[in-house]
């Protein structure tokens, strides 16, 4: 099976492969309220993103649109979702199951979106044999057992910093190349993995440090000299 990073592979450039998910997005904001088509300039607005921009990053997929008409909603959802892997099945464990693995495990927007949550992993025997959204954690000694046996391609990481990087060399090992990482450190891996990361701690101190400026903080005074 091929990797979810697949794109890449197909000569898109990076930066327009992380702006397809906010297409997508809006695009299925789009289509539950009922709309056929939809202008670039509506749906960059959507997205959030420059209309121009959106047009070349379409233009990637090989869809440009109709003149006086725009994007075909429903077709327009096929393509990106098509590019980005979404229309197969991809297996997903989440080893970890504390407070955060529990709410993934039990988010419900995995399905629509071409995920299935085949498996929990964890080390706490206290939480091992519990039944979460329908799956029963397993225990980490199984963790190469149980990507095997439920063809999991992405794992992922919802386990303490220091137990991360030694779970990440045994999902590795075991074939998985792709890997999302919420604990907070920063893995090391073979150049032929891909890992996304994923920080609520550093977005909060990026979000604190646009507040102080709006609030007329340090930065702004170092500014005003």
């Amino acid at each position: 099976m091929k990797s979810p990073s697949q794109p890449r592979d197909r000569g898109i450039p990076e930066a327009t492969v992380a702006r397809l998910p906010l297409y997508l997005r809006a695009l299925h904001g789009m289509a539950e309220r009922g709309i056929a088509t939809v202008s670039s300039e509506d749906l960059a607005v959507a997205a959030g993103v420059n209309s121009a921009k959106l047009r070349k990053d379409l233009s990637h997929l090989g869809s440009y649109g109709t003149r006086g008409v725009g994007y075909d909603v429903e077709y327009l959802v096929y393509q990106i979702s098509r590019e980005l892997g979404l229309t197969q099945d991809w297996a997903v464990a989440i080893v970890g199951v504390g407070n955060l693995g529990r709410a993934l495990a039990n988010y419900g927007g995995f399905v629509s979106r071409g995920f299935r949550v085949a498996a929990l992993v964890d080390a706490d025997p206290e939480v091992v044999g519990d039944t979460i959204a329908g799956l029963n954690v397993e225990h980490i000694d199984e963790l190469e057992a149980v990507i095997k046996r439920r063809g999991v391609s992405i794992v992922v990481l919802a386990t303490p910093a220091a137990a991360a990087q030694e779970v990440c060399d045994r999902v590795v090992a075991v074939g998985v190349t792709s890997i999302l990482n919420f604990a907070p450190v920063v893995l090391t891996v073979p150049d032929s993995v891909d890992v996304r990361k994923v920080d609520l701690s550093i977005e909060l101190q990026i979000l604190a440090f646009h507040e102080q400026r709006k609030a007329g903080g340090p930065l702004m005074a170092v500014d005003s000299q």
